[in-house]
């Protein structure tokens, strides 16, 4: 859990703080013992205000022994709660034999230094956990780097409060003779912080650099298959895109009942009959309060989202907390520069509603969604039908003629349009055709011998 990164042997490692308990960050079968601050204005589940955290901290492998909610006017400087609530928190945690204690909220060093010290318990906070999970998550070179910046940009301001080497090193020396004064060690000296800082600045540079290189060949990517419709899979974590996207495309994509189980974009050939092809791309999923390094880090990884045609938006119709959860992801597209793009929201595991009033409910608060589930298939018939007039538009019905030397208008009407009718004169071919109004100006794009003689109907 929380693994962090020692920026003198460039691996990840543990740290060590005054208090003991504080020597490990890993939180794998411990008991935890979560904490959820409520303040004012903040949205969160008033059902169970810290159900997903108790799935993150699942997610990484602890073992949830206790919950405490705690409401406030205002954070506490020092505690982020009272004083009297720590010291319930440590009480709790001795009479629960508590190993960890999580907060769902983020907290400053300081106040997690400070928590530490009455409590006698590592104190780790939301977005700890989830670089945890991302970090065990991450299988490719790419997702590794990316999960590497993210840890170094938290750790970063938390250097102080992270190292118990922090005494000052004469003239930057590091042996005892010139720690006394060695001939060209004299001076100021410095921190170890400060070499740590240097360090730990110095490798994000380079990561940057290298997930540059990715951003822009992923770029390059997207660009290239810019003759195809690009379709990517976006939605809350553990929503069921992978088990959409198998169910689509057959692509054997890893599912899990877990948080992020997903981290590497995967593009795969969409066959959605009637001659039509797109690619689809699987994504990591968003999340709540989702750290703000995490999107910046992920920016490579979500280079298919900002690039797409369309997004299916896949949302979990049996959780609570559904329209919060659509709501979460719309604002990190927006944080992308792609909220403005075409979206199509599936609302997902309707096998699992056991209550019809609240599908219902939703299919009013969304009249445009699509009901479905990716596990047993229902209305996927209806998600490519709904895919499909969006590549072709609304269907018209049109008269048109085309020089029978236009090999490529004559080719892209026999596999895109429906043809009820064709005539030859002369050098000329005169079609009868049924297709959607995008597929109609790309054909007239294909040369200027393509002419409609009849004004298109919709039908």
């Amino acid at each position: 859990m929380a693994v962090w990164y020692n920026a003198h042997t460039n691996a990840e490692t543990t740290y060590k703080m005054s208090e003991p308990k504080r020597t490990e960050l890993t939180i794998q079968q411990e008991r935890a013992l979560l904490v959820s601050v409520i303040l004012p204005g903040m949205d969160v589940d008033h059902y169970d205000p810290l159900g997903e955290l108790r799935s993150l901290v699942r997610t990484a492998g602890a073992k949830v022994a206790d919950e405490i909610i705690a409401r406030r006017s205002a954070v506490h400087p020092g505690l982020y709660v009272g004083k009297g609530k720590a010291e319930e928190i440590a009480e709790r945690a001795v009479r629960n034999r508590i190993d960890v204690v999580i907060f769902d909220n983020d907290l400053t060093p300081a106040q997690i230094r400070d928590l530490e010290k009455i409590v006698d318990r590592k104190v780790l906070d939301r977005s700890e956990v989830i670089l945890d999970i991302f970090a065990a998550h991450a299988r490719t070179h790419e997702a590794r780097l990316q999960v590497e910046l993210a840890q170094l940009e938290y750790t970063y301001p938390r250097l102080r409060h992270m190292w118990t080497h922090l005494e000052r090193v004469a003239g930057g020396a590091t042996t005892a003779a010139a720690a006394v004064g060695g001939i060209g060690t004299r001076g100021p000296g410095e921190k170890q912080i400060e070499i740590d800082r240097r360090l730990v600045q110095r490798r994000v540079v380079e990561l940057k650099r290298q997930i540059a290189a990715i951003d822009a060949r992923k770029r390059r990517e997207v660009n290239s298959r810019s003759d195809h419709f690009r379709i990517c899979l976006v939605g809350y974590t553990n929503a069921g895109k992978s088990t959409l996207m198998n169910l689509l495309t057959g692509a054997g994509v890893f599912v899990a009942d877990q948080l992020f189980a997903t981290l590497d974009t995967r593009t795969r050939r969409w066959n959605l009959g009637e001659g039509h092809q797109a690619l689809l791309s699987d994504t990591v999923g968003f999340i709540s309060n989702l750290p703000h390094h995490l999107v910046a880090s992920f920016r490579a990884t979500l280079e298919e989202a900002i690039g797409a045609d369309l997004l299916l938006h896949v949302a979990d119709a049996s959780s609570p907390r559904v329209e919060q959860q659509i709501h979460a992801v719309k604002e990190v597209l927006e944080e992308l520069g792609c909220g403005g793009s075409d979206q199509l929201l599936l609302l997902n595991k309707v096998d699992l509603i056991n209550d019809p009033t609240v599908l219902t409910v939703l299919r009013q608060r969304y009249p445009e969604a699509i009901p479905i589930s990716a596990a047993t298939g229902q209305n996927a018939e209806k998600v490519v039908s709904a895919v499909l007039e969006r590549i072709r538009g609304r269907q018209v019905r049109v008269t048109l003629q085309v020089d029978c030397a236009n090999g490529r208008a004559i080719r892209y009407l026999t596999r895109y349009a429906r043809l009820t009718e064709r005539t030859y004169q002369g050098r000329s071919a005169r079609f009868q055709a049924t297709l959607g109004e995008k597929q109609l100006a790309t054909l007239r794009g294909l040369g200027p011998d393509v002419k409609i003689i009849s004004a298109p109907e919709p039908l």
